[in-house]
């Protein structure tokens, strides 16, 4: 019987990480952006929203406990690939019922922007775990 390291990536712990990484995702956003449904309307006629700003802002930066949690473990692409499934899932699920049907579009931006972003992040935090031998929990 071969042994196998504890730190090997086998493609199940992959797989498993991908996942742990969606379901935080995907109940972040339900959190921060999914309850503001409503747009506002501004005296000179204009409209913004549904989300403000901090909304936003609070959905990134608590994202980024569970994907320093993964990519200090080396676990970059399902930190990249289960972060971006989870956003985009989420995204999907609250502006599906558009009628002007421009949902996919945003729905588009937001698989490229967050597949950037959190595949550019775990990189760096990957990196930076590996140099200085900070993996918390280890």
């Amino acid at each position: 019987m071969q042994n196998t390291p504890r730190d090997e990536k086998t493609p199940a712990r992959q797989v498993l990480t991908g996942l742990a990484m969606a379901a935080p995702a995907a109940l972040l956003w339900a959190a921060w952006l999914g309850w503001d449904q409503q747009r506002d309307v501004h005296p000179d006629g204009s409209v913004t929203g549904p989300y403000e700003a901090w909304q936003v802002i609070g959905l990134v930066v608590t994202l980024l406990a569970p994907v320093y949690w993964a990519a200090s473990r080396q676990y970059v692409n399902a930190t990249a690939f289960g972060v971006t499934a989870g956003l985009t899932c989420a995204a999907f699920y609250d502006w599906s019922d558009d009628s002007s049907g421009l949902f996919g579009v945003g729905v588009g931006m937001i698989m490229l922007g967050s597949l950037a972003v959190t595949g550019l992040l775990s990189n760096a935090l990957a990196s930076w775990t590996r140099r200085t031998g900070a993996v918390p929990g280890a």
